[in-house]
């Protein structure tokens, strides 16, 4: 009896073992099926569309954003491609994040505040995508991000936000400036899929 009662520990503590071993690994090294398929790159995009809760007089942003990534440790590339934008107004910055959620049931304001795993200030977050000022109404452009679509912390399934205002970069006086910059009004917003490689291209 005392033997069988030792062995149903063992089994128990080793099935514990395992399974945080598990959970460490996967969290760690796991990849969707797309990155074998793909040579060892995953792709992702959204397509932009305005907020269903847009306030009127606010320009309608649509368009595009495209992810690519090498695993495990790649820099993640992204690619604007918006319009929309006032094509006579040439000064105003426009500020785009990840937002938590890929939620859009209320519109863009569905997608909660910005996403941020790490628990830091903004602008720290790795959605914290900056300024971008369009041109002829449209912004193409392509960076890198501290974001990444792989392991626990992936941005897939979240949103991105292209906000009305200019992010102050958490320089400014008030608590909105450490949450989110002060970026005012959510105009448009996608939510974050895997993507075939020919959507980087287009």
């Amino acid at each position: 009896m005392r033997r069988g009662r030792v062995s149903m520990l063992e089994a128990a503590l080793l099935l514990v073992g395992c399974c945080h071993l598990f959970v460490r690994a996967d969290h760690n090294t796991s990849s969707p099926p797309e990155v074998a398929q793909n040579n060892g790159t995953l792709y992702a995009a959204c397509k932009m569309r305005p907020s269903s809760s847009l306030a009127e007089g606010l320009p309608k942003v649509y368009g595009r954003v495209s992810f690519k990534q090498d695993f495990p440790e790649g820099k993640l590339q992204i690619r604007f491609t918006l319009n929309g934008f006032p094509s006579d107004d040439q000064t105003q910055h426009r500020a785009i994040h990840i937002h938590q959620y890929g939620h859009l049931h209320q519109g863009c304001g569905s997608t909660g505040g910005h996403y941020n795993p790490h628990g830091v200030d903004h602008p720290l977050h790795p959605g914290d995508f900056g300024n971008f000022l369009p041109k002829q109404g449209k912004i193409q452009m392509m960076i890198t991000s501290n974001a990444t679509l792989f392991g626990g912390w992936s941005i897939l399934g979240r949103a991105v936000v292209v906000h009305a205002g200019k992010d102050d970069l958490g320089q400014g006086s008030d608590a909105g400036s450490l949450l989110h910059g002060n970026a005012g009004p959510r105009l448009s917003c996608c939510v974050i899929g895997i993507a075939p490689p020919g959507i980087w291209n287009q």
